[in-house]
């Protein structure tokens, strides 16, 4: 059993914050393999800190943020210069006010506010200059494994993965699968598998259109309802008759195509011919 199971068991988890801790050394190796000297490292919901005191004996600088007061009281014991303990709500801090640096993330987040903090991290589609995105070179982040699917889907993978989550990780970031986690390797142990997952920022978006809010409605629509054909999704979107009937035929696409058979390149391409069939 390992010295990270018992201090685990000691630690009164709270299950609204969805707090399953990592117990699985080889698996707490592997995420401090992602971590060089150079690193300057913000972790999001540290923990018990099994994961940080790892990481901070590597990295240049650790800045740790956490929502709960028992984790920051056990958090206590990792005492160096290099680590720097937020108490505070990963959703209300800007890493332009910790440092101005490229900041490494490494996250083991729950289900429910996944799609809120990559959209805090990373920013929408149409939000081109956001100040978090342009100070992160990588996210190291631990998610459910059906998350991790759906942050890893394209338009050939099966319809209920592939969604507005993938185009959100994979607008402004390369997403690759490092390993996939059993529940075992966290305490609590939770009913479903994990997965670790790279998200590598890019420099440029992954498309360029004229106008990313009007691609941004465009998406929306396309996925907002699955068991629709492209033309009805885009009707209930807002568009009119005329301008999806007209769009449709200048692409070539037939009316009963679904949204979500799409790629990102093609719903740019949409969006593009929508907007001048206004």
């Amino acid at each position: 059993m390992s010295d990270y199971f018992l201090r685990a068991k000691l630690f009164k988890t709270k299950k609204r914050l969805g707090q399953n801790f990592l117990v699985d050394e080889s698996v707490i190796e592997r995420i401090v393999q992602e971590v060089s000297p150079d690193d300057t490292v913000l972790e999001i919901g540290p923990g018990a800190g099994f994961v940080t005191e790892n990481i901070v004996k590597k990295a240049k600088n650790v800045y740790a943020v956490e929502i709960d007061e028992d984790a920051i009281d056990a958090l206590q014991h990792i005492r160096t210069e290099k680590f720097h303990l937020i108490h505070n709500d990963i959703l209300k801090v800007s890493l332009k006010e910790l440092e101005d640096t490229k900041f490494k993330v490494v996250a083991n987040i729950p289900y429910y506010i996944t799609s809120p903090i990559l959209a805090h991290l990373l920013g929408e589609i149409d939000d081109l200059n956001n100040e978090n995105r342009k100070r992160i070179s990588q996210i190291i982040l631990m998610v459910q494994w059906e998350v991790a699917q759906r942050l890893l889907a394209d338009e050939n993978s099966p319809s209920k993965q592939y969604g507005l989550l993938s185009i959100l990780a994979q607008f402004n970031a390369d997403v690759e699968l490092i390993q996939k986690v059993g529940r075992k390797s966290f305490y609590p142990a939770p009913k479903v598998d994990s997965a670790l997952v790279k998200i590598s920022i890019n420099q440029e978006p992954r498309v360029k259109v004229q106008d990313y809010t009007f691609l941004k409605r465009v998406v929306k629509a396309c996925f907002a309802t699955r068991r629709k054909n492209l033309k009805n999704s885009l009707l209930n979107g807002g568009f009119s008759k005329e301008q999806v009937t007209k769009t449709l035929e200048n692409l070539n696409i037939p009316e009963n195509t679904r949204g979500e058979t799409l790629n990102i390149e093609k719903l740019a391409q949409l969006s593009e011919e929508l907007k001048k069939n206004l």
